[in-house]
């Protein structure tokens, strides 16, 4: 039986690695993708969470990612993240294949993170702070690992034990690791970092942003909500802020929007997207650095597309059909 090509997770993670992801990005938006163009999300809340509709669209290719979100799941034993992308042809708009969504997004959001860390972070950036123990926390060691030579690793989390699988796990990567309390340990963690990442579902903010030291880099990934923010004001208002586009982050990112009603800054203080990084229009000023990410849809299409394309033209390669799956 025919069907629609289907990528499933394993697919995914194989056909297109994390630095790989970092690359596609790159190179999309040095051959012109302006991020500022890709078409507002509609977000439909629900009684047990909320579905994104994500489309995106280039020459060559056109996609929608259709995600759920339900903040039950986990207690559930089930990802609080699930989604499926569908992949078209750009000219024709022909269904070629369908993706996991979950793998896409658990890829994509690092990359994206990693690409602006590259251009960023001081380059011997070596010491990070994790805030999260879930899919993104893990991805986000591996992907900062291929930009900058990570050695030292410290997890905060909420729930002790997932803190410390996490630790563990950077070990057997050959990492110091351990887990971190709230407390004078976090702050002397937090103080100390070259690089911190913020993966969390977190409504207020993680840690004092006067800890943070002029120099560090901090990525924020975990809410696409104006009210829920990982960074308080103090931080933004220190730090050259860079965002994916600057309509999505005023209308979306918390971090930024919170400061700006609160009047610690304004729409102005923002550096650049991340095109404008990628050509070296940002100059990172003397404070600490700020990349704050909401997720969009031209990162699903363009990670979509590599892989894609290396499963059409790798032996043995080819997606499954979902008849087949």
């Amino acid at each position: 039986m025919s069907g629609l090509p289907y990528l499933d997770a394993a697919a995914v993670e194989r056909l297109v690695p994390m630095g790989r992801a970092v690359d596609v990005l790159e190179e999309a938006l040095r051959a012109g993708l302006d991020p500022e163009t890709t078409p507002r999300r509609p977000i439909v809340d629900l009684p047990a969470g909320q579905l994104l509709l994500m489309p995106a669209s280039t020459r060559r290719y056109a996609g929608v990612k259709a995600v759920s979100i339900a903040p039950g799941n986990p207690g559930r034993g089930l990802p609080r993240i699930q989604g499926t992308y569908l992949l078209f042809d750009g000219e024709t708009l022909a269904p070629l294949a369908a993706l996991d969504g979950i793998a896409l997004t658990s890829l994509r959001t690092p990359a994206v993170s990693a690409l602006a860390v590259r251009h960023l972070a001081e380059p011997g950036a070596r010491r990070l702070v994790v805030f999260g123990s879930g899919p993104q926390a893990y991805g986000h060691v591996l992907a900062l690992r291929e930009v900058r030579p990570v050695e030292d690793v410290t997890v905060v989390a909420r729930d002790r034990h997932r803190a410390e699988a996490l630790a563990a796990w950077c070990r057997e990567l050959g990492l110091t690791a351990r887990a971190a309390d709230s407390g004078a340990r976090l702050a002397e963690a937090v103080a100390g970092a070259d690089l911190v990442a913020c993966c969390t579902t977190a409504r207020d903010p993680l840690f004092p942003g006067k800890l943070a030291r002029d120099g560090v880099t901090v990525v924020a990934v975990g809410s696409h909500e104006p009210g829920a923010r990982e960074l308080d004001g103090d931080l933004i208002a220190r730090a050259t802020v860079v965002v994916e586009a600057r309509a999505a982050a005023l209308e979306e990112a918390g971090d930024i929007v919170v400061p700006i009603r609160q009047g610690t800054i304004t729409s102005h203080h923002l550096a650049g997207n991340l095109a404008d990084l990628i050509a070296g229009r940002v100059v990172a000023g003397p404070g600490p650095r700020v990349f704050k990410s909401t997720g969009m849809a031209w990162e699903d299409l363009v990670v979509a597309a590599a892989a894609y394309e290396a499963a059409q033209q790798g032996p043995g390669e080819g997606p499954r059909s979902r008849a087949q799956a």
